[in-house]
């Protein structure tokens, strides 16, 4: 059983200036940046008859391309943090993309996403550190100027179980904008 989600990838350009706030902060396992993405729904284990029918979805899905902007570091957890990420400004067009993916996996019969949408990059999982060292750690390490960038498709992606961080395999792409025939499908997720 593949374990999905969906995501907007991150530019190669965008992940090397990501790259440049690794370090510093004991504690931090560092993703690496090819698996730098920004989670719009995850989908969890799921078997392959409904991988399938999510690709269908997916693949007729209205949006069009949009900017994304990231505007500083923060992190998950509180007093016992878990994450360090870059946090995407919030944007209709970003809302609304993740809303409409959200009301599609529900049609096809998977449970609401319990979490609040909260788009983000993680740049870190953080195991032991303390959180004056995380605070620290984002004091020393802004996002001087908003990293911006055109996000063009929405990807399906899979992970290993209890991994964590990845690495991630893109499943499928699906353009956003005027329909290509140029999807991507690199396992198997075909239209029937």
């Amino acid at each position: 059983m593949p374990r999905l989600f969906t995501a907007l990838e991150i530019p190669a350009e965008v992940a090397s200036v990501l790259t440049l706030h690794r370090g510093g902060l004991v504690g931090a396992r560092w993703i690496e940046a090819a698996d730098y993405h920004i989670t719009l729904r995850f989908l969890g284990d799921i078997d392959r008859r409904m991988a399938n029918d999510v690709d269908s979805f997916l693949a007729d899905l209205q949006s069009y391309p949009f900017q994304v902007t990231l505007d500083s570091l923060g992190s998950f957890g509180g007093d016992k943090p878990r994450a360090v990420f870059a946090r995407v400004q919030p944007s209709q067009k970003l809302s609304e993309l993740q809303a409409d993916i959200e009301r599609l996996m529900r049609r096809l019969g998977l449970p609401p996403e319990a979490r609040k949408f909260v788009p983000h990059v993680t740049l870190a999982r953080l195991r032991d550190a303390s959180p004056i060292d995380v605070a620290h750690y984002l004091s020393q390490h802004p996002i001087v100027r908003p990293i911006s960038f055109t996000t063009r498709r929405l990807a399906l992606m899979s992970s290993r179980d209890s991994v964590g961080g990845g690495p991630y395999v893109l499943e499928a792409a699906y353009p956003l904008g005027p329909a290509y025939p140029n999807r991507l499908s690199q396992t198997g997720f075909q239209r029937r």
